[in-house]
């Protein structure tokens, strides 16, 4: 049976077209020498410096976003101060029919000022807009601003902040505080009590939720809140830094009342209510102090940064030293 014939008819020879794909491709050139690299560096400063200036509760030494899109803070006060600090939001919704005082007229003025978006909106309404945003059960007030996700300080740069403040620097550190309710209550003592400012772990650590908005009743408005990639080695250079560290822990080696370094540079070391601080970063503090009680195994972490930085605060007052 003689053979079938190709239909395509004879192949022919590349006649030296295919050469270049056999040779191989050349060397890329690097990022930096292409023509658009300067122009996409500038963007990328340009946005750097907008996210910087756009932050919240100390713009200038703001880095980190936290996680997630827009969020609602709610109630009358936490509004109040956040709208006062400047904190940039997108609408405020107020409940149609409000009894208004003197809060939520303030918070509209405000917001009106400010170019924010004013929304009425019914009461089942901002129950279910708080529902969506994680917090069912919510005691909103009538009134909610769209925020977006907390930008954090850097670490040095409230270490900075705090040593140029006129006065000795006073920081509160969180070790192992996951409640944001805790976090909020720790942040309202510590500014009642002149702190510069809060650190607390990147990780396993509560953050500036709406939860910590709330119950900080608006002062995380205006307090900084750094973030420590880790907390252990952050101490230890604010401590190469002239700032010493006292933990708060059950088991300590001193007296709140006989506290060492009051009135020095100082950092207070917060750990959970649970175990307390952890193994490394009890190492790292110059001093760890306990709270005498009776009737009680612990106090809560809000309780105890309350007592010890009142103590810290009463000893400065006095020019009492170590």
């Amino acid at each position: 049976m003689p053979a079938k014939k190709s239909k395509k008819g004879p192949t022919k020879g590349s006649g030296g077209k295919g050469r270049r794909a056999l040779e191989g491709k050349k060397g890329t050139l690097p990022a930096e020498q292409r023509h658009w690299y300067a122009d996409k560096q500038r963007a990328r400063e340009k946005e750097r410096e907008d996210r910087r200036r756009a932050a919240p509760a100390g713009a200038a030494a703001s880095r980190r976003p936290g996680r997630g899109g827009l969020e609602l803070l709610i109630g009358r006060n936490p509004v109040v101060e956040a709208l006062r600090a400047g904190v940039p939001a997108t609408r405020l919704f107020l409940v149609n029919s409000l009894d208004k005082d003197e809060r939520v007229s303030e918070a509209a003025k405000l917001a009106g000022a400010a170019g924010i978006e004013i929304h009425e909106v019914t009461r089942p309404e901002l129950d279910r807009r708080c529902d969506s945003s994680g917090q069912p059960d919510a005691v909103h007030q009538g009134i909610a601003l769209q925020v977006p996700p907390y930008r954090y300080w850097d670490a040095d740069d409230l270490r900075e902040s705090a040593t140029e403040a006129g006065q000795p620097a006073l920081i509160v550190a969180l070790d192992g505080v996951t409640d944001p309710h805790n976090l909020g209550a720790v942040a309202r003592s510590a500014a009642a009590f002149g702190a510069h400012g809060l650190l607390i772990p990147e990780r396993r650590s509560a953050g500036v939720t709406m939860a910590a908005w709330k119950t900080s009743a608006g002062t995380l408005a205006r307090l900084p809140v750094a973030q420590a990639t880790n907390l252990t080695r952050t101490l230890e250079a604010y401590k190469k830094a002239g700032i010493f560290v006292v933990g708060l822990d059950a088991g300590g080696d001193t007296a709140l009342d006989d506290l060492p370094f009051a009135t020095d540079p100082l950092v207070v070391v917060v750990g959970s209510e649970g175990r307390g601080l952890s193994r490394l970063v009890r190492e790292t503090c110059d001093a760890v102090a306990s709270i005498p009680i009776s009737g009680a195994e612990s106090l809560n972490a809000s309780v105890a940064a309350g007592v010890a930085l009142y103590e810290v605060a009463r000893r400065r007052s006095s020019g009492q030293g170590r």
